[in-house]
């Protein structure tokens, strides 16, 4: 099973797995259980990849809250955050979901099905950025209630100007990994990770522009491994 403590910010490991004993896996439902393990199974550490359960709970929380119904999704992995997503919308509601790497999906879509939630999915796999550009030009602008971005955090500032379009006003948009395992706080030289090192100056760029985007209002949450919220103003 992933060691969900790899990609948490927080540094002490007991408090976070009381949360997950405690709040968190008690009300996951079964086939994200599922689809959780089967991840761990075959990907090892790079499970991690999918969003943590009590991350995925607070998007499904909000998405419930908000009375989203029409959602987008970059960056799909074996589909945790998505099958959260499709179960948090109403029977009506649809998630778009992109990603390249149609055999990850593959490996979750059979947990998707025994949820019965593949009605509301639509998965493209193909690169998000010529997919975005695609709705944009066929009239989707400002028709997303709700977007949730994981993709390469290199790609962050593009993906921001494509889904300020699609998302509509009031709308949310939601950034993972914007405390990039918390190095954001941590000098160079105190960072042994290659991949953390790579994209860390690419994250913090990003989270400055945000800060003083007027565009939107937002709000860096620390839970899994940083989460930024967007709610467009115009």
């Amino acid at each position: 099973m992933a060691d969900w403590t790899k990609k948490s910010i927080l540094r002490n490991n007991a408090l976070l797995q009381y949360i997950y004993e405690t709040s968190a896996y008690p009300k996951e439902h079964e086939q994200l259980k599922e689809l959780r393990e089967a991840t761990a199974h075959k990907y090892r550490d790079l499970s991690v990849m999918n969003v943590p359960v009590d991350e995925a709970q607070f998007l499904s929380m909000l998405l419930k809250i908000m009375n989203a119904k029409k959602t987008l999704e970059i960056g799909v992995f074996t589909g945790y955050s998505l099958l959260a997503t499709a179960l948090a919308l109403p029977e009506d509601g649809r998630v778009i979901a992109i990603d390249p790497d149609k055999e990850a999906y593959e490996t979750g879509s059979p947990f998707l099905k025994k949820a019965g939630m593949q009605h509301k999915i639509k998965f493209i796999p193909a690169d998000a950025f010529l997919v975005l550009d695609d709705l944009i030009q066929n009239g989707e602008e400002g028709s997303f209630d709700f977007i949730f971005v994981d993709a390469y955090k290199s790609d962050y500032l593009k993906f921001h100007e494509q889904t300020l379009k699609l998302v509509k006003m009031g709308g949310i948009i939601a950034y993972d990994n914007t405390l990039w395992y918390g190095s954001v706080a941590e000098s160079e030289k105190e960072i042994v990770d290659d991949l953390i090192i790579k994209f860390r100056s690419f994250v913090i760029e990003f989270n400055s522009f945000l800060a003083a985007d007027p565009r939107v209002e937002s709000s860096l949450l620390s839970i899994g491994d940083g989460l930024t919220l967007c709610r467009r103003l115009y």
